[in-house]
């Protein structure tokens, strides 16, 4: 049995200020993927691992923001990140809340204008 998103992709505009913002609020450093015609910074990937590995996304013609797409990025406690995205340049859209026996999220947007959830059990 698989999952059944392979990967993701998260597009911006301001490819520092956004890997500024994810790289603060989630405390680890993105590395850059040798990728022709566009500039993609990855986010850690274990190819064992569980989860699904993704990338920041600079593409030419391609907007950020506004799009119907939401990934949710697992933390311990989700009020943890939460309490950096300010600090990070981004804001809260709503505050940590309860998804009953799914445990807690939090809706915030980056630098980019992009809506990313936090999820914890916590």
């Amino acid at each position: 049995m698989k999952n059944p998103v392979g990967w993701f992709e998260i597009y911006v505009q301001d490819m520092e200020r956004a890997k500024t913002f994810y790289e603060t609020v989630f405390n680890e450093k993105l590395t850059k993927l040798d990728t022709p015609g566009l500039e993609l910074w990855a986010f850690e990937m274990h190819n064992e691992g569980y989860g699904t590995a993704g990338a920041l996304v600079k593409m030419p013609g391609v907007q950020s923001g506004g799009n119907s797409v939401l990934v949710y990025f697992k933390c311990e406690d989700c009020a943890v990140e939460a309490a950096k995205v300010i600090k990070a340049g981004g804001r809260i859209e709503k505050e940590k809340f309860s998804i009953g026996q799914y445990g807690f999220i939090t809706l915030v947007f980056d630098t980019e204008n992009n809506m990313i959830g936090l999820h914890s059990m916590k």
